[in-house]
């Protein structure tokens, strides 16, 4: 066989032109060219490889069809002296210097590492490939360890929040901040004092860390966190919305989270420190939270109807709250033991959790009759050692579905 130009897509969208061979019916690389991230690029380096290809068949000529640059009858061919990804590279570094964290961090390696993992995220020694590919000076191996080193020491994390912080400040405002978790996983099957195996949003069973981050209403970052990998979601976000009072010293806000974030204590602590919050609440709350609306008003409800109530803190709510029709008006001096709670109704997520609901009662029900392995499942509950289809359950679901609050 002989070598051919050969295209791949990489997993950061880039076109790779590689010199191949087919041998015994695997493919050898002779020779990676490079990476493409455009046309003009990916045009560059196929008259490179065209170039090499034509060294390593000497005998092998062209057929001289008289076309500009194409040798014989036209001019020469065109001779790639150096390539360079400039738009890319300008436009990252045009954000990089308005958001301040050049003069906030003075540090061109560690800019040149932040660069490449944008480009293509990877590791520190594959960096080197990549901002080589971008047209760059790479930079030696122990320079970005070093210029990690120096993010450690110098605080790099800080410095870069204030500069967000300031961006923030200056542009969509701080008022309306939101917070979510997410989980990283490490390709080892050792834990350490820091990667652990914990509850994972990916259903791995590989050591992880969870990660907190806090951005303001258009999504830009504000403040990141990182705990060990079994960390309860509910323990981050008191400690990463601490930091960032701390650190600007911010009295006034209001954080949104979802459901996960929701529990008592997090929430009482958050009213502790003068803070605003929305938060997600549990469907398990719907039932005492709508009782007053369902008696009064029926399962008839209107596409984005709301129902501005009151759900408990902690405990039951009062049984005879649903003998007044009015719901009640949250006032934080009366209702002390209450939160404020909108529910609203919508037809298309109704659709949604009807379609679910009807997989968990089928799925239920195969269960029940045998004809699948039993296991643990919603709507399945044990009677006289018997398993039994829960329709009082499945009722209650039913009544709630299209409700968010």
């Amino acid at each position: 066989m002989r070598p051919y130009i050969r295209k791949v897509k990489t997993a950061s969208g880039a076109t790779a032109v590689q010199i191949a061979e087919k041998v015994k019916g695997r493919t050898v690389i002779h020779r990676h060219i490079g990476s493409a991230h455009n046309e003009a690029d990916l045009a560059a380096l196929l008259l490179v490889a065209s170039q090499e290809m034509a060294a390593l068949n000497p005998g092998q000529g062209e057929l001289d069809l008289g076309l500009p640059g194409a040798g014989g009858g036209g001019s020469s061919a065109a001779v790639v002296e150096s390539m360079s990804s400039r738009l890319l590279t300008q436009t990252i570094r045009a954000v990089y210097d308005r958001l301040g964290l050049a003069q906030a961090l003075g540090d061109e390696a560690f800019y040149h590492l932040v660069l490449a993992r944008l480009v293509e995220p990877t590791s520190k020694l594959d960096s080197i490939r990549v901002l080589g590919e971008l047209g760059l000076g790479a930079p030696h191996h122990n320079t970005l360890l070093n210029a990690l080193k120096r993010a450690q020491e110098r605080d790099y994390r800080g410095k870069v929040a204030a500069a967000c912080f300031e961006h923030s400040a200056a542009t969509s405002g701080l008022a309306l901040c939101l917070y979510d978790v997410t989980t990283l996983y490490f390709e080892t099957d050792d834990e350490d004092g820091y990667r652990k195996v914990g509850y994972s949003k990916e259903r791995r069973v590989d050591p992880q860390i969870v990660v907190g981050l806090l951005v303001d209403r258009s999504g830009f970052p504000l403040e990141i966190h990182s705990y060990e990998g079994c960390t309860a979601e509910t323990r981050t976000i008191l400690p990463v919305i601490e930091a960032f009072q701390a650190r600007h010293g911010v009295a006034d806000m209001v954080v949104v989270a979802d459901a996960g974030m929701l529990s008592a204590a997090n929430l009482e602590a958050l009213d502790a420190a003068g803070m605003r919050f929305i938060v997600g609440s549990r469907t398990s709350k719907a039932p005492a939270d709508l009782a007053t609306h369902f008696r009064w008003h029926g399962s008839a409800h209107t596409d984005g109807q709301t129902v501005d109530t009151v759900t408990m803190r902690r405990g039951r709510p009062d049984p005879g709250r649903t003998k007044r029709r009015d719901e009640p008006v949250w006032d934080p001096t009366v209702h002390t033991d209450q939160w404020r709670a909108v529910w609203q109704y919508r037809r298309k997520r109704a659709v949604k959790d009807t379609s679910t609901l009807n997989k968990q009662r089928n799925r239920a029900l195969a269960i029940i009759e045998g004809q699948t392995r039993p296991k643990k499942a919603r709507f399945v509950k044990e009677h006289n050692n018997q398993r039994q289809f829960d329709q009082a359950t499945y009722d209650r679901a039913s009544d709630l579905v299209g409700w968010k609050g």
